[in-house]
């Protein structure tokens, strides 16, 4: 799906309305919402992206976690720099 497609002119607006008006005010959800929807958009491009971007996405949130839970600045450092 490309930005300029008709299939991005509807996908857009949808998400727009379940974003403000079915999940008004319930954070968790609209933030889940937004995450399925990019998942979403970039499967419709090509699925390899979506591979990737999932990689990326467990990396990162582990390697947080790893920082968060890190006694010394050396151990923090190298969580940073794997992720």
């Amino acid at each position: 799906m490309l930005f300029n497609s008709i299939g991005f002119l509807i996908f857009l607006p949808v998400v727009f309305i379940l974003y403000w008006f079915v999940f008004n005010k319930k954070y968790q959800n609209q933030n889940r919402l937004l995450l399925i929807a990019s998942f979403y958009f970039y499967a419709c491009w090509d699925w390899r992206f979506l591979c990737l971007l999932i990689f990326s996405i467990s990396l990162d949130y582990f390697s947080a976690i790893q920082i968060d839970k890190s006694t010394t600045k050396k151990k923090a450092k190298f969580w940073l720099i794997l992720s």
